[in-house]
Parts: C-alpha cells; structure tokens; sequence
C-alpha cells in the first residue's frame, strides 16, 4: 500500500543540473517599438536618476565590520577585512566607488559580482568587481559554477571565490534585472524621449505635405532644399516663402494632442515607481511641499535603501567570513545619519536621552561628529532627574514619612 505521506518526505527543490525553473525575464524590444537594455535604459533621465541616487546613497553610508563581546559590538579595527570594506577594497578603487559599481549592477542587472582574491593563507586581499553581463550561473553536479566570460576567454570561478549580491528573483540564487522586468515601460519613456528629439529637430514644426498644382521635375531636391532652410530647431520660427503657387499643409497630430507632455510626466512617476524612489529626489518637485519633503527622505532610507542595505550586508557575511568568523563578525552600515531629522528635533531629543540618563554628552558629541569631552570633566556621565525614583521604592519611601 502506498504510503500518502512519502512524496513529502522528499525535497521539494532538490538541486538540478540548472539554477532553476523559473521564467526568465530577458532585455529586448519593448511594446513601445524600442530595443531596452542596461544600456540604453540608463540613457532615460529619469531612469540615471534614480540608480544614480540610491547607489550613492549606499556608497556614502560607513561600513564597519563589528565584533560581539561581553560588552557590546565594537569596531573590529585589527580584521584585515575591516580596511577592505571601509576604506579600500582593492588597490584600484575606493570603498565608495566599489559600493557605488555593486549598486549600479544591482540596480540595472539585477545582480552584483565580484571576484574574492585570497593570499596563501586562504585570507581575503582584495575584492574586485565583475561585469555583470558577463557572467553566467549553473549548477553542475549539484554544486553552483561561476562562469565569466571575458575577450572570448571563459574562467570558471568557485562560489567561494565569489561575492554575489543577487536582486530580487524567484529562485534565491540569481536576481532578475528591475530594466528587464519592467522594459515596456522603460521603452515607452525612451520612445517619448525620441519622439521629442526628433520633433525639436524639425524645427518643432509638425510634419506636413508641399503641394504644386503643377507636376514637380524633381521632387528630391525640392525637398532638401526645404529641409535646408527649415529643419532643425536653429531654423524655427523662419518664415517660408512658396513659390508657384505652392502650399504647405500639416498632416501630423498637434504636439498638445499627443499629450506629450503628460506622457513625459508619467514616465517619470513610473519609473521612480519601479525602484521606490520619491520624486523629490530626481528633481521632480511637483507634488513635494516644505512639510512633507522630510518625511518623504526618511521613508526613502526606510523602505528603499534599508532593504539594499541588508541585501548587502547579509551578503558580505555569508561570503567573506569564516564558519567560526560568523559567530562573533558582523558588518553594517550605519544609516543614523539618513535618518536625522532637522538640527531643532535632533537636539530636543538628545535632550530627552540625556535627562533621562541612556545618553552621555559623549554620546552625543559623537552622533554630531564632535570631540569627546574628557571622562575626567564628566563626558562619560549619565544622569537623570533627581525627582525620579523606581516603582519598587515609593512603598518604602510611604512607610517612612508615615512612621515620622
């Protein structure tokens, strides 16, 4: 007799010769008539803008690599891994500029490489990044393989030897690039963006028909000659002057019916919708006020960069530390600066946590990037009000004023 529980005694997703069954998204033509790429679609305004504005914000961010103790998390300053990913991750780059590149990738591929170059003891000495175009994931024997593929040549990489960042995708392995997933709508800003282009360079003048009453010898010149003298935005405004009774008429929709303008808006406002991103952030003011600009930039660091950020982070921990490493090492970035509100609400609540004694003016000084005070002067004191007293005590303090 069959047993009816057997068939979920049995891996679900054992692994394949293959990452996964899942629907691939690739790059191509768009609905819109227009070939999207990485490429092409950062060429869109707005689409710059927004990858532009959440890899910088990542690279800017401190990334420290913290020890646990008995006393609480404390810079690990003595790890070689440390200076690699605060100041220098290879001889060629900054941290900020390789931060800046693993975002780029992400943003517009969906995936982050780099390669992990080790010394002969097996420690990290640098990290470069990889194309990400260029490289290809499979799993062979049920083990995963890294392949790039550079000037023809194909090198094999073991996933040990790889930092991979993956976007959002449907396996756990490999992202899906946000340009692919959402290339009509990219395709439909880059087709608007030309729809301009070429209408400036027509002198912003619709297109539209020359007629002759009588039959024209050589219509080819008769209409570079007039697309000499009135084509093309430094000819706008010219006056045309028709011989022979010729007449000019438009054939083309008014520019206002179109509604290019509005198409233009839309675009914007979708594409700062695929990577949740306010508007207010790429220059586009339109609905942004002087009450609600600061919130818009905290919910940004909240529900946009925070979420990058331990992509990141959980990332460079499972990949860079050691099995024992993991048990003590951690790294994060510090986003208290994303956070701060306006110079009046930061002080008024350093004043709370200093009154009520979890913040030191130490503490403080350094949140504000200040000199310590010395602890001989009382830099490290915590204090609180003298009219506070715990729960415990008020029972106590009752009996004695009534035995007085």
């Amino acid at each position: 007799m069959n047993n009816p529980f057997t068939r979920f005694s049995r891996a679900r997703d054992k692994p394949q010769n293959k990452v996964s069954d899942a629907p691939t998204f690739s790059f191509g033509g768009s609905l819109a008539g227009k070939s999207v790429s990485p490429r092409s679609a950062v060429q869109v305004s707005a689409v710059y803008a927004c990858v532009r504005v959440i890899a910088e914000t990542i690279a800017s961010l401190p990334l420290h690599l913290y020890m646990q103790t008995d006393d609480g998390s404390v810079k690990a300053l003595d790890h070689p891994l440390y200076r690699l990913l605060h100041d220098e991750p290879n001889s060629e780059m900054t941290s900020f500029v390789f931060r800046e590149t693993m975002a780029t990738h992400l943003l517009l591929w969906g995936n982050s490489y780099s390669q992990i170059i080790r010394n002969g003891r097996g420690e990290i000495h640098a990290l470069y990044p990889l194309l990400a175009e260029n490289m290809d994931v499979d799993r062979v024997n049920g083990q995963l393989v890294y392949t790039y593929r550079k000037d023809g040549v194909a090198y094999s990489l073991h996933p040990r030897d790889v930092l991979h960042i993956p976007g959002l995708g449907f396996d756990g392995i490999v992202g899906y690039s946000p340009i692919a997933l959402e290339r009509n709508a990219i395709g439909l800003g880059i087709a608007a963006e030309e729809y301009g282009s070429k209408f400036f360079s027509n002198g912003a003048t619709p297109a539209g028909v020359l007629t002759h009453p009588n039959t024209v010898k050589d219509p080819e010149r008769l209409r570079n000659s007039w697309n000499r003298a009135y084509g093309g935005s430094a000819n706008s405004g010219k006056t045309a002057i028709l011989e022979e009774g010729m007449k000019f008429e438009r054939i083309a929709m008014p520019n206002n019916e179109a509604q290019f303008l509005e198409t233009r808006k839309f675009q914007v406002s979708e594409i700062c919708r695929i990577y949740r991103v306010p508007p207010h952030l790429i220059g586009d003011l339109e609905h942004a006020t002087f009450s609600n600009i600061e919130h818009q930039s905290i919910s940004f660091a909240q529900h946009t960069i925070r979420p990058w950020l331990v992509r990141v982070e959980q990332s460079l921990n499972r990949a860079l530390l050691s099995g024992n490493e993991k048990v003590a090492l951690y790294a994060e970035f510090n986003m208290s600066g994303l956070l701060r509100g306006d110079y009046k609400s930061r002080m008024e609540g350093y004043a709370l946590g200093r009154q009520n004694g979890w913040l030191s003016a130490n503490d403080i000084r350094e949140m504000e990037s200040l000199n310590r005070i010395p602890a001989s002067e009382g830099g490290d004191l915590y204090l609180v009000n003298g009219n506070m007293m715990p729960l415990t005590g008020t029972g106590q303090q009752e009996k004695k004023e009534g035995s007085k």
